[in-house]
């Protein structure tokens, strides 16, 4: 699965304006609804938080993928948000989460959903692309960073 598939520059935000684990949520889940991604953000935001209630999706090494199903969910569809300042997520690793992943799903897509997960799982285990990651400046340069990793991964 590529990720460029399912993402889009308009669903990324460098910073994220909230502050919150459930806020941050909440911002990136209107940010796929404002896109036309969700047409229905508080179906979405439910199913999100109470995934992340159930168990966190801090996954360590300041990285968070919240994600969730959701009726309002058409096709498959990503946003991207790092946080002005490192965030509390409750992370297995107890450390602060410097950019959060939100995958959203159809109900019906579960396949796809653990393939999405997976390959956002997959890119984040290089150090050095989770550092630029980490300290990407806009949604262009988070997006550009995506493309190539992308790409590199195509060529392998």
């Amino acid at each position: 699965m590529n990720l460029l598939e399912i993402i889009t520059p308009e669903c990324i935000k460098v910073p994220l304006e909230s502050s919150g684990k459930q806020e941050v949520i909440g911002e990136l889940v209107d940010l796929l609804a404002s896109t036309g991604k969700v047409s229905d953000p508080a179906a979405l935001k439910e199913a999100v938080w109470t995934r992340e209630c159930t168990r966190t999706t801090g996954i360590g090494h300041n990285l968070a993928i919240p994600h969730g199903k959701s009726e309002g969910v058409k096709d498959l569809a990503m946003a991207i948000g790092r946080p002005k300042q490192p965030l509390d997520f409750c992370s297995i690793d107890n450390r602060p989460v410097k950019l959060i992943v939100l995958l959203a799903s159809p109900i019906d897509r579960t396949s796809d959903h653990i393939q999405a997960l997976a390959r956002i799982s997959r890119l984040m285990t290089s150090e050095e692309f989770r550092e630029k990651m980490y300290e990407a400046q806009s949604a262009e340069e988070v997006f550009e960073l995506l493309q190539e990793q992308e790409a590199a991964g195509t060529r392998g």
